[in-house]
Order: structure tokens, then C-alpha cells, then sequence
């Protein structure tokens, strides 16, 4: 089944959801959504499980483990 739905941004960068997509995603007030983007310029949206956000919270400690100037120099051909 494929859904379409249009909202409107509002000038602090604020959508609502429509009923349909928060009732497909089983989302409610406090839940929260990723928004992915894809290879091919398009976007995933989904509701954020528990583990995604252990997992976001894992990786995101160790990605600051190498951001100095020298690393982007020798990483900068990989």
C-alpha cells in the first residue's frame, strides 16, 4: 500500500504529521521519528525504535573519536 500526504513547513522548520502517515508509522505525541536520506536524493521517514536510539547513541560517542584536521588530511583519498 503506498500513501501520499503533503504538510507544510512552518517558519521554524516545523511539520505536522498527517493522520494517515502517524497512524501507518503507530506514532504518537513524544515518539520519535528518523528521517534518513537516500543515494537516490529521496528521504525514509519511520518511528524511532528503542534500539535505534541506543545504537544512534553508541555510535555517535565513537565518531568523535577521530575529527582533528590531521585525520581529514590522511583520510582525505580514502
Amino acid at each position: 500500500m503506498t500513501t501520499t500526504a503533503v504538510g507544510k513547513m512552518t517558519a521554524k522548520g516545523q511539520i505536522t504529521i498527517p493522520r494517515d502517515i502517524r497512524d501507518f508509522l503507530q506514532v504518537k505525541p513524544g515518539d520519535l521519528i528518523t528521517w534518513e536520506t537516500t543515494a537516490d536524493g529521496g528521504v525514509r521517514v519511520r518511528r524511532a525504535d528503542p534500539l535505534d536510539l541506543a545504537y544512534l547513541g553508541a555510535v555517535q560517542d565513537g565518531l568523535s573519536e577521530w575529527n582533528s584536521d590531521a585525520d581529514t588530511e590522511a583520510y582525505r583519498d580514502l
